[in-house]
């Protein structure tokens, strides 16, 4: 079922979905939305599963001819939301009818947006997702961004007939400067100068951050002297923390798969739809937990979504 015609697609914008988690040892990197909470809620918000295809837009969302009756939700970065001219809430679900124009405007606050239809994207499913690999030039829509004049089609779903709205107090606020939880390792013995900077020194985000990895700046994270200033590559998952030559440290984002940097700590799970956010010029700050208050904070994440899942899909 056609859904959008593309009139201008925005900065950066991609079909992703949860992602392709069983093809690493090919060399298929995981993909699939970032910011995993926004994702998430968006599809609640309309009544998909979190499995459904969304799109992530990057700084500017498009700007979207509708074709069929749908619902949709924006959610993510604070980017203005236009129907016909008409600003238009986020984190809510929204009706949309043929004719209608659909704007995603640049962002205010944060830096990925989310926008989640009845259905899901219809784009064909590669290796058990529909997640755009742009590197890999497969899955989404022809394995790249959208561009103008694209057509979207979308799954058939059922409306919800009312609207979802996510509590103000259950919105994330996105800041200039993050403060992102990490646990030390897996070579945090090839540091000890550089792991007490790694955590007590902030970090600018480079220009040249992108899926693959959150490029920093800052105080230099030096190995010792004794150890070798590379290691075999091995696999690696998002949330590693890379330290290359330059000793400026990079965060494993979602189209990487293996690396040969030592990796003196790695942000949790939940802390990284917070990377998701940060945009150039941005801050941060690392701060030290143990492996015990990591699994806390993963169960009371995933009791919270548990939470807002029951509350906005009875």
């Amino acid at each position: 079922m056609k859904a959008f015609k593309v009139i201008d697609p925005g900065a950066q914008t991609t079909v992703q979905d949860p992602g392709r988690s069983r093809y690493l040892q090919f060399g298929i990197p995981v993909c699939g939305t970032l910011d995993k909470f926004s994702a998430e809620i968006a599809n609640y918000l309309v009544g998909n599963n979190k499995q459904a295809a969304v799109l992530e837009m990057t700084f500017m969302g498009p700007k979207l001819e509708v074709f069929s009756q749908m619902e949709v939700a924006v959610t993510g970065a604070e980017m203005p939301i236009k129907v016909n001219g008409n600003e238009m809430p986020a984190w809510q679900t929204l009706t949309l009818s043929p004719g209608d124009i659909l704007q995603i405007l640049p962002v205010k606050t944060g830096f990925r947006g989310y926008l989640a239809i009845t259905g899901g994207f219809d784009v064909p499913k590669i290796m058990g997702s529909r997640s755009t690999y742009v590197g890999g030039n497969f899955g989404g829509l022809e394995g790249r961004p959208l561009k103008s004049g694209d057509i979207l089609g979308r799954l058939e779903s059922s409306f919800l007939g009312q609207i979802r709205q996510l509590p103000v107090e259950d919105q994330p606020t996105f800041l200039t400067s993050v403060p992102l939880r990490a646990v030390p390792g897996p070579q945090d013995d090839f540091f000890d100068q550089g792991l007490d900077v790694l955590f007590n020194s902030p970090f600018t985000v480079s220009n040249k951050a992108d899926r693959m990895g959150c490029r920093l700046e800052g105080s230099a994270v030096e190995l010792k002297p004794d150890v070798p200033q590379s290691i075999i590559s091995e696999p690696i998952l998002p949330g590693a923390i890379q330290v290359p030559p330059d000793f400026q440290p990079i965060i494993v984002l979602v189209e990487m798969t293996v690396g040969g940097y030592a990796k003196p700590a790695t942000v949790i799970g939940p802390d990284l739809s917070l990377v998701a956010q940060i945009k150039s010029g941005d801050t941060v700050n690392f701060q030290k937990i143990s492996l015990t208050e990591a699994h806390r904070i993963c169960k009371d994440t995933k009791d919270k979504m548990a939470r807002i899942k029951s509350q906005l899909t009875v």
